[in-house]
């Protein structure tokens, strides 16, 4: 009879906690496992926000670089684009400044004729005829200069023309060309000061069609004041 309630005794309470120890005791490896697990992902988590850190520190970065320096090059050239309209227009006041002394530009005006147009400008000593008989416009003092030279000529206006101290009607005195007693010479400071205090043009030719010298020329003034 005791060893059986010994028996019934082991079943109750004591006996469940015994067992429920030696359960425990047989189910280490289960219990470590899990809180071990729950550590080491955190563990992850860290190393991945470190790597994530630092790529994404690396690419701002490269990046920050990469805009800096695309930054300076923009800079470079806006200075560049800038600087490029300032020669620009210190080369074109040089040449409207030498054009103004006389340099070859033509000049124009409400009454501008078909011939100033139709001819082709001659700007230099260098500019030359496009072919026999073309007829030419200039300006150029030097250009006015050696036409004359060449076939022997001498600047001179028509006696009675003078106006207020200056020649009036200019011309040359070509031997042989356009004779008349009523040609006066005069100096190249005379004849250039009229020629450019009424903007004249002089309208001229090199050679006829047939390749021989020509002496035609034409005064004229854009304003049709009488050449």
């Amino acid at each position: 009879m005791r060893s059986s309630g010994a028996g019934r005794r082991s079943s109750g309470p004591a006996g469940r906690a015994k067992a429920t120890k030696a359960s425990g005791a047989r189910q280490p490896a289960s219990s470590r496992t899990a809180p071990g697990r729950a550590k080491a992902a955190p563990a992850k988590r860290t190393i991945a926000a470190r790597t994530s850190t630092g790529t994404a520190g690396r690419t701002a970065a490269r990046t920050s670089t990469g805009t800096t320096g695309r930054s300076a090059t923009s800079a470079r050239k806006a200075a560049a684009r800038k600087a490029a309209p300032r020669k620009a227009a210190t080369s074109g006041t040089a040449a409207a400044t030498r054009r103004a002394a006389g340099g070859g530009a033509v000049r124009t005006g409400r009454s501008t004729s078909r011939s100033v147009r139709s001819s082709q400008l001659i700007t230099s000593l260098q500019d030359r005829p496009e072919r026999p008989g073309r007829s030419l416009v200039t300006t150029n003092h030097d250009v006015i200069r050696r036409w004359a030279r060449q076939r022997g000529a001498k600047p001179a206006t028509i006696s009675g023309t003078d106006r207020a101290g200056r020649a009036g009607v200019l011309t040359f005195n070509i031997p042989g060309y356009r004779e008349s007693s009523r040609i006066r010479e005069i100096t190249w400071d005379e004849w250039f000061h009229t020629f450019d205090l009424r903007r004249l043009n002089l309208i001229y030719q090199e050679q006829m069609r047939d390749g021989r010298q020509s002496n035609f020329f034409r005064t004229e003034s854009p304003d049709r004041e009488d050449g």
